[in-house]
């Protein structure tokens, strides 16, 4: 393993704690990008979102678990580099309450009747800040 990835500055961590959207980039089986906007929360280190089970997203994440995420002001770039954990079932309560706080919204609720919902959890392997990587 390598060094620890070092949290960023307070301005990035407000930034992650207020901005509603994130990028997050996946590969498709052909190798193509996936790249949509998705809510999320940032805990401990790991950035996560919600999503339905069969989603693009998702799917991608079951075949490639690498990805980038990207804060929508390119101005001051946010980006974000690891391996996305996919977690199914029971969701964890710190993770729920959050996404309630911030969006006012169930993240374990469907979207679409019929659908499972899962959390996509990715532990930052890298920061890229202002063009500076870690």
């Amino acid at each position: 393993m390598g060094d620890p990835v070092v949290l960023p500055g307070a301005a990035v961590r407000d930034r992650l704690a207020q901005e509603k959207n994130v990028w997050l980039s996946t590969v498709r089986p052909d190798g193509s990008p996936h790249v949509t906007p998705v809510w999320f929360v940032f805990l401990r280190g790991s950035w996560w979102i919600g999503a339905d089970g069969d989603s693009v997203k998702v799917r991608n994440v079951e075949t490639f678990s690498r990805v980038s995420l990207a804060l929508e002001d390119g101005r001051f770039p946010v980006v974000a580099e690891g391996e996305a954990v996919l977690h199914r079932g029971l969701f964890p309560e710190k993770i729920t309450d959050a996404f309630a706080t911030k969006y006012r919204w169930d993240v374990s609720a469907p979207h679409r009747p019929g659908r499972d919902r899962v959390l996509l959890e990715v532990p930052v392997q890298r920061w890229l800040l202002a063009g500076v990587a870690q």
